[in-house]
């Protein structure tokens, strides 16, 4: 009478065993200490985990209980065992402008490749970041890494005046606040203000009908006047008068008496040669990202005079 649950069981146990049918826990990724680190799902087989085209995907054959991983995760860096779902660049696609490659522990990754076959101008180009990169190919895989909408706004080095600055198709060149040259499409014609929530106050206190309206006279200026808020200008003595957005902090402008809402920075990439500014403070920063966080932590209007620093005779 026992024969049969006996046999049936040893059937299971073969079954399981051959096919795999039996529940693990599916990652998002290896990580370099070799263990499995962002849980995606648990009580996944290593086929269903696997059927992702996601690369790095990785698979533990453990089923454990949720205090564990948590123990894994927290104090050895994840869970042991891990078995990346693709040890090879077969069938992997990494989308456009990547490819697949095989790192230094011989795991496939997916590296910035562009395709730079058509650019036909060698030379340096400013991107829209306002940073010189020595070529289109470099400010393409810049776009890769880290910054998606960054793209070309002329050919040459940046420059910080409109001078020599040759615009391409239709745009125009306008310097921003920070002295930065800019290629820009000017609005000739705007259209009609429906509602007076379109108005906005310019750092200049002028008030426009709309943002089409003060990117038509930025261009017709051919320098930048910044958004100070939304609404129309009030006559306000401080900050405290002004009512920023969230995201947005009030400084203030000492040499026009006004105020304008900026939006912080919390933190800075780290800063290279090169990228020193010299504020209207006469006070010498790292980077423009640099004075943006000391005029917030003041809540004063910081400007860049030049570039450099600014003991720097030749400007």
């Amino acid at each position: 009478m026992l024969r049969f649950p006996s046999l049936l069981v040893l059937w299971l146990a073969h079954f399981i065993d051959e096919h795999g049918v039996y529940a693990g826990n599916c990652w998002y990724e290896q990580g370099k200490n070799g263990r499995c680190q962002m849980l995606f799902r648990s009580e996944m087989s290593r086929e269903d985990c696997c059927r992702s085209e996601r690369l790095g995907m990785a698979w533990t054959e453990e089923d454990v209980p949720s205090n564990t991983l948590f123990r894994w995760l927290l104090i050895h860096g994840g869970a042991p065992n891990c078995i990346p779902c693709k040890e090879t660049c077969d069938n992997v696609d990494c989308g456009p402008g990547k490819k697949c490659k095989l790192n230094r522990r011989n795991k496939p990754r997916c590296v910035c490749a562009p395709d730079c076959s058509n650019n036909t101008f060698k030379g340096p180009v400013c991107g829209s970041d306002a940073i010189t990169y020595r070529n289109e190919c470099a400010l393409r895989r810049a776009k890769c890494r880290r910054y998606p909408n960054l793209v070309v706004q002329y050919q040459g080095k940046c420059k910080k005046t409109c001078n020599e600055v040759h615009c391409p198709g239709s745009s125009s060149c306008v310097v921003d606040q920070n002295n930065n040259a800019y290629c820009v499409i000017c609005e000739r014609v705007c259209p009609e203000v429906t509602s007076p929530e379109q108005y906005l106050c310019g750092n200049d206190g002028v008030v426009y009908p709309s943002a089409c309206h003060l990117r038509r006279a930025t261009c017709i200026l051919g320098r930048s006047i910044g958004v100070a808020y939304e609404g129309k200008c009030i006559d306000a003595h401080s900050c405290d008068d002004i009512h920023c957005p969230d995201g947005k902090k009030c400084l203030w402008d000492t040499r026009t008496g006004r105020g304008r809402c900026a939006v912080c920075e919390s933190e800075c990439p780290e800063s290279h040669p090169g990228e020193s500014v010299c504020a209207s403070d006469n006070a010498t920063y790292r980077s423009e990202c640099e004075m943006h966080r000391a005029a917030c932590s003041r809540g004063l209007v910081l400007e860049v005079k030049h570039a450099g620093s600014c003991n720097c005779v030749d400007h």
